[in-house]
Parts: C-alpha cells; sequence; structure tokens
C-alpha cells in the first residue's frame, strides 16, 4: 500500500483536493458555509480528478522505468512491487473511472477530464521529452484543475481565475527545474528538455524571465486587494519573499540534491499561494 501511495504521489493529491476545496469555498461560494458547499456532485467532481491524475502518475512511471532507474532509483515502483501490465491495467481503469464520474456531472466535465487524460498520456509517451511542450502541458493541467471548479458550479469566477495562473506560472517553474534535476536520466535517452538542448546557465535565465513574470503578477493582484492589509501581508511573506530566495538559490544551484530542493520550494510556494484564500474577504 506504501509503494502504491507513492506511486500515485498521495501528497499532490491531498493538495489537489485541497485546492479544490478552498476555490469552491472560498471563490466560488464564499458565502456559504463550508458544509453547504461540499454537496454530492462536488464530491464526485473530487474523486474524478483524483482518479485521472492518479492515472497520469500511474502512466508516466510506466513510461519513465528507465530513465527514473538512473534519475529517481529508489522511487521506482513499476516493475518492482507492481508489473508494468498490471500499472497499465489501474491506468486504465481509473481514467475511464474518472472520465465517467465527470461526464456524471455533464458533457462539459466529462469532455475535459478526457482531454486532461489524453494530455497526461501525451505528456509521458512524447510531450516531456521535447523541449517546453511537456513543461506547458503539466502547468496548463494544474490551471485546469483549479478552473474546473467553477465550471462544474456554473459560477464564474475572476479570482478563480487569477488562482488559475498562479498554478499555471508556479508549476511551470517547478517543471523546469525537474527538467535540470533529471539531466542525466533525460540525456541517456535523447530527451531534448530544455537543461539538454539550452545547457543549464541558459535554462536558468528562462527561469528568471518566468518568475519575474510570476512576481509582476502577484503585484498586480496585491494592487488590486489594497483595501486587504492583511491579504497582502501574507502574499508578500507567503509568497513574494520565498520566491525572491528560490531566485537566489537557483543562481547557485548546480547539483542535483539542490535542483531537488528548489523543486520542493516550488511546491511549498504553491501550497502557501493556495492557502492564501483562507485570508481572502
Amino acid at each position: 500500500m506504501k509503494q502504491f501511495l507513492a506511486l500515485i504521489r498521495f501528497p499532490n493529491l491531498l493538495i489537489m483536493v485541497l485546492t479544490q476545496v478552498f476555490v469552491r469555498k472560498f471563490l466560488v461560494f464564499p458565502e456559504r458555509p463550508l458544509l453547504q458547499t461540499l454537496t454530492w456532485p462536488f464530491g464526485i467532481l473530487l474523486l474524478a480528478t483524483v482518479f485521472v491524475a492518479a492515472a497520469g502518475y500511474i502512466i508516466n512511471d510506466y513510461y519513465d522505468i528507465k530513465i527514473d532507474r538512473i534519475n529517481k532509483p529508489e522511487r521506482v515502483v513499476v516493475g518492482k512491487a507492481l508489473t508494468r501490465r498490471k500499472a497499465m491495467i489501474i491506468h486504465l481503469y481509473l481514467t475511464a473511472m474518472g472520465v465517467l464520474l465527470g461526464a456524471l456531472l455533464g458533457v462539459r466535465i466529462g469532455l475535459v477530464l478526457l482531454g486532461v487524460a489524453l494530455l497526461l498520456w501525451g505528456y509521458s509517451a512524447q510531450f516531456k521529452k521535447q523541449p517546453f511542450v511537456g513543461n506547458f502541458t503539466i502547468a496548463l493541467l494544474s490551471a485546469a484543475m483549479v478552473l474546473v471548479v467553477p465550471l462544474q458550479a456554473g459560477q464564474p469566477s475572476l479570482s478563480a481565475w487569477a488562482y488559475g495562473v498562479f498554478a499555471f506560472l508556479i508549476s511551470l517553474v517547478r517543471e523546469i527545474i525537474k527538467d535540470m534535476e533529471d539531466v542525466p536520466g533525460d540525456a541517456s535517452f535523447r530527451c531534448r528538455t530544455l537543461p539538454i538542448i539550452l545547457g543549464v546557465p541558459k535554462t536558468k535565465w528562462v527561469l528568471y524571465g518566468i518568475i519575474a513574470l510570476f512576481l509582476l503578477f502577484t503585484g498586480v493582484v496585491m494592487l488590486n486587494r489594497l483595501h486587504e492589509p492583511l491579504f497582502i501581508g501574507y502574499l508578500f511573506v507567503g509568497v513574494v519573499l520565498p520566491t525572491l530566495v528560490l531566485v537566489r538559490q537557483i543562481f547557485f544551484a548546480d547539483r542535483k540534491k539542490e535542483f531537488s530542493h528548489l523543486s520542493w520550494l516550488c511546491k511549498a510556494i504553491m501550497v502557501t499561494g493556495i492557502c492564501s484564500m483562507l485570508v481572502l474577504r
């Protein structure tokens, strides 16, 4: 069970569920008590997105067995604790269940989750080996997991779009950093990620540009919330300052372990950013 939870990245799934609950409670239906926002259709949406996301992690490890044996040998599950055939069966089952549950909520939700599942397959099989394409795909899917909540509720939310952009940008930064961490294994199997075709120093400049855009976007959000000092203070301490630390650490990083720490810092920034919904008025 422990290995299976590692395979489906259980902590990441918890973060996704928490994000969707927060989006529904604080952005889509801020006037309703928490229990009134947790309706059965929303519960089905949570289950559907968890199934599709878990299936995506499984198919990613299915295609990455050889690469992961170089980059992350201690995390390999498929091919060891779980045969490739069983991994594929579980992937197909979870994907089908996720899409079907989404379809129960309406054609649009079903099509969105089908699109997500297909993009995750394409990412695992091919996109991640191409420069920037794989990074962009995962960042786009991160935003989609935020925006599917107001879509299902039939309640457009400008704030949800803002958090979707936030998730997109910080996920894009994290995915590029993960490519920098995984250069040895990726290069061995002729992947053409940004660090491989540009080199790590030039890829850092790409990161600086995206982070500058991220900070600019965060600054615009803060200016639009000048009437909420608590929210502004939270974003400054929980997002802006850690992002500046991230920039500094990127500048000095040149080893796999250091890039791994940067990846975790990006995840922490994402979590603190999502939790800023708690102080919204």
